[in-house]
C-alpha cells in the first residue's frame, strides 16, 4: 500500500502554475515554435503554452500537474514531487500572473496588395504547379498578408490558407511566412475555427486528408488528374474535427486517403484517426510519400527533371 502525501493547496497551485517551457527545456526536451505556442519536437501533436498544454491527437489538454502525470507517466504524488523540486518547493519558473484571456473574434489578416511573394514562394520554392495556386487564389482560399510588427517597424507576409464553412464565410485561416531562410513562421490565426481548416470539396467519393496546406497543394501537383472531383483537407495539425466536417458535409464520400507526414508524429495520428473511421464504415487506407511529406517529394522529382533537363541541353 502507497504512503499518503500531503499536498496543501498552495503547492498544488503553484505546481500548476510551473511554466511548462522552462521545466521541459530543463528536462532535455527540445520545443519548436508554433505561432504563439511551442510544440514538442518529440510528439508535434502536443503544444505547450505557459503552464497550459493541449494534445491534439487526443483532444484534450490541461495544466502542469496533468501533463506530467502523463508524459511521464508518474503518480500524482511523484508529478507533485516532481513539479515542486522535492523540498525546495521553487525550482521551476512560475508562469506570470495573467488576466484571463477572452477568446478573440476571428478576423482575416490583412490583404496585400499583390501576390508576387506568395507565387515566387510556391511556384518556385515549393515547386507546386502555378495553375494550382491559380486555382485556389481564384477561389479566395489563397492570399497573401501583410501584416507590420507591433512597433510597426517592420512588415511580415504570409501566405494566408483560407477555411471556409457551409455558406462560404470564413471562418479558419493558416499563415505560413514566405521567407525561404531561417525557420518561417507557421501557425493559426487567433480564433480559428478548427472545423473549418483549408480544404476542398468535390463530387466523387474520395477524400484526402494532410497535416499542412502545402502538402495538400504539393499532392494535388503531384496527381493532377480530374483532381477537382475530389475532396482534400488539410488539418493544419492532427486533430480530427476538419476531416469529422468534411464527412458530415460530404454523405457521398466512402473512402479515406490518410496522406500525413511520414515520421512518428504522422504515423501516430494516422493510426488513431483509422480508428476513429473504423467505427462508422469508411473504407481506408494510408499514403505514404517517400521523402517526410508530399513536398519533399515534389521539389525531389522537380529537381530530377530540371537536371534530365539540363544534361540534355548540355
Amino acid at each position: 500500500m502507497g504512503v499518503y502525501v500531503h499536498f496543501t493547496d498552495d503547492q498544488k497551485c503553484r505546481a500548476n502554475n510551473v511554466d511548462l517551457v522552462d521545466f521541459l527545456q530543463r528536462h532535455g526536451e527540445k520545443l519548436l515554435p508554433s505561432g504563439r505556442d511551442k510544440r514538442l519536437a518529440s510528439d508535434h501533436s502536443i503544444t505547450i503554452r505557459g503552464n497550459e498544454w493541449y494534445d491534439h491527437s487526443a483532444e484534450k489538454g490541461g495544466y502542469a500537474i496533468d501533463f506530467v502525470r502523463q508524459f511521464y507517466g508518474l503518480s500524482f504524488p511523484e508529478a507533485m514531487t516532481m513539479l515542486l523540486g522535492g523540498e525546495q518547493g521553487e525550482s521551476y519558473r512560475p508562469v506570470s500572473q495573467k488576466i484571463q484571456e477572452t477568446k478573440k473574434t476571428f478576423s482575416l489578416p490583412r490583404p496585400h496588395s499583390d501576390m508576387r511573394r506568395v507565387y515566387a514562394y510556391l511556384v518556385k520554392t515549393r515547386c507546386i504547379d502555378r495553375e494550382v495556386v491559380n486555382y485556389f487564389a481564384k477561389a479566395k482560399l489563397l492570399y497573401e498578408s501583410c501584416e507590420r510588427s507591433k512597433d510597426g517597424a517592420k512588415e511580415y507576409h504570409n501566405a494566408v490558407f483560407v477555411g471556409v464553412d457551409e455558406t462560404g464565410t470564413a471562418r479558419h485561416a493558416h499563415k505560413r511566412g514566405l521567407y525561404t531562410e531561417g525557420v518561417s513562421f507557421k501557425g493559426n490565426v487567433d480564433g480559428s475555427d478548427p472545423r473549418y481548416s483549408f480544404h476542398w470539396l468535390g463530387k466523387s467519393d474520395d477524400l484526402y486528408v494532410f497535416e499542412a496546406p502545402v502538402d495538400m497543394l504539393s499532392y494535388i501537383t503531384l496527381c493532377p488528374k480530374d483532381w477537382q472531383r475530389h475532396s482534400y483537407v488539410a488539418l493544419c495539425g492532427v486533430g480530427c474535427q476538419a476531416m469529422m466536417w468534411m464527412l458530415e458535409q460530404c454523405p457521398y464520400i466512402s473512402h479515406v486517403s490518410f496522406c500525413l507526414d511520414n515520421d512518428e508524429a504522422g504515423h501516430k495520428a494516422s493510426e488513431r484517426l483509422k480508428n476513429q473511421l473504423a467505427e462508422k464504415g469508411y473504407a481506408y487506407e494510408r499514403r505514404i510519400s517517400q521523402g517526410k511529406d508530399w513536398n519533399d517529394d515534389l521539389v525531389c522529382m522537380t529537381q530530377q527533371k530540371q537536371g534530365g533537363f539540363e544534361m540534355r541541353m548540355a
